[in-house]
């Protein structure tokens, strides 16, 4: 923001933001900021008013979230200023929210003027002629979407990339397919090649291509998650997929870099590299068993495919009893006075024990 002293020698009539916005940055570096600016100076300079700041966004208005614009209305509604200057109504909004923030600006008694359109917002046909202009210009921009999209449809169904080159190809221009980079494609192939052999994981691929030069566009190694995603993309095989559209492949005229064969062939080399989702293990006396010391409920690990459980209690020894010895307690000491088995003493507690069967627990001194 700038601030830019009165040149007026009357008294002003108040003090104003001006706000100017272009939808890119490259239209910033163009004529249009300027025309805006002169526009919205020569406005102020008729009516005496005084822009005490100016503030310019290289943003399209087609989303809400436009810090500059959200900073002009935070400041107007701190009375920092007292009103609002914009070239015109699509050059301040072009999405129906943001209009409606501006109008309940303009309700609470703010005003808004637009430099290069005659329209009076303090009039009801004033506020109305606005409105259709702000729903024609958020229209406006519906269309484009819609034109956009079909634009990418149609140059997918030619077979273009209608993003960025992945690593790997050079982008060749709009309407040319994508060249394979002399560079890092041959390091593309090999990545797949070695990958299909089982002999490496992303890990350690990932190290040795960046050993071997493989770079990202920012110069730096291609992660684990990167690599991922690399080999899980049909591009290097000559098919193109885009993430929104899961599930539809268009035919690339790109020069594919590995075989259709090698790149199926890494799909169910990575689908096997997926860890299976562990399964909950059932502990057979789950709650059943009880330290002899201080009275808790043994636990159940699985450890080298046995059953074991110990006590937790950080005071208690750390020595555990598999699950075949404690069957074996059971088995030899139904109906049996305390005593010792396996090395264990075993003291029955008649204690009702959610999901015993039996309806009571076994008491067992880990010391010995």
């Amino acid at each position: 923001m700038t601030n830019i002293p009165s040149s007026n020698q009357n008294q002003p009539k108040g003090r104003y933001f001006g706000y100017i916005r272009v939808s890119t940055p490259k239209q910033g570096e163009g004529v249009s900021l300027l025309t805006q600016r002169e526009e919205i100076a020569r406005f102020a300079a008729r009516r005496g008013l005084l822009i005490v700041g100016w503030f310019e966004e290289k943003e399209t208005a087609a989303k809400r979230g436009r810090p500059i614009f959200g900073q002009v209305l935070r400041r107007l509604r701190n009375g920092e200023a007292d009103g609002l200057i914009v070239y015109k109504v699509d050059r301040s909004v072009r999405n129906l929210k943001d209009w409606a923030d501006l109008g309940e600006l303009i309700d609470s008694g703010i005003p808004v003027y637009f430099a290069g359109e005659g329209i009076d917002m303090n009039t009801r046909s004033g506020r109305l002629a606005a409105d259709i202009e702000a729903v024609v210009a958020a229209d406006y921009i519906r269309n484009l979407r819609d034109e956009a999209k079909r634009g990418i449809r149609k140059r997918l169904e030619q077979g273009f990339y209608p993003n960025r080159a992945p690593v790997g190809y050079l982008d060749r221009g709009a309407g040319k397919p994508k060249e394979i980079d002399p560079e890092r494609g041959p390091l593309i192939r090999l990545a797949f090649t070695w990958y299909a052999t089982g002999e490496y994981t992303l890990r350690k691929l990932s190290a040795l291509l960046y050993d071997m030069g493989l770079r990202n566009r920012r110069g730096g190694r291609i992660t684990f998650g990167a690599l991922s995603f690399l080999l899980h993309n049909p591009f290097y095989m000559g098919q193109i997929r885009l993430r929104k559209q899961e599930g539809q492949w268009y035919s690339g005229v790109h020069q594919p870099i590995v075989a259709k064969d090698l790149f199926f062939a890494v799909q169910q080399r990575l689908k096997a590299q997926v860890a299976p989702r562990r399964l909950k293990h059932h502990f057979k006396y789950s709650r059943m068993l009880k330290c002899s010391t201080c009275g808790r409920s043994l636990v159940g690990s699985l450890a080298k495919g046995r059953v074991y459980y110990r006590c937790h209690t950080i005071t208690c020894p750390t020595t555990s009893i598999r699950e075949e010895v404690v069957d074996t307690v059971l088995r030899l000491s139904k109906g049996a006075p305390a005593g010792t088995v396996a090395g264990k003493s075993i003291t029955p507690v008649h204690d009702t024990v959610s999901r015993n069967p039996t309806g009571s627990a076994i008491r067992l001194n880990l010391n010995e």
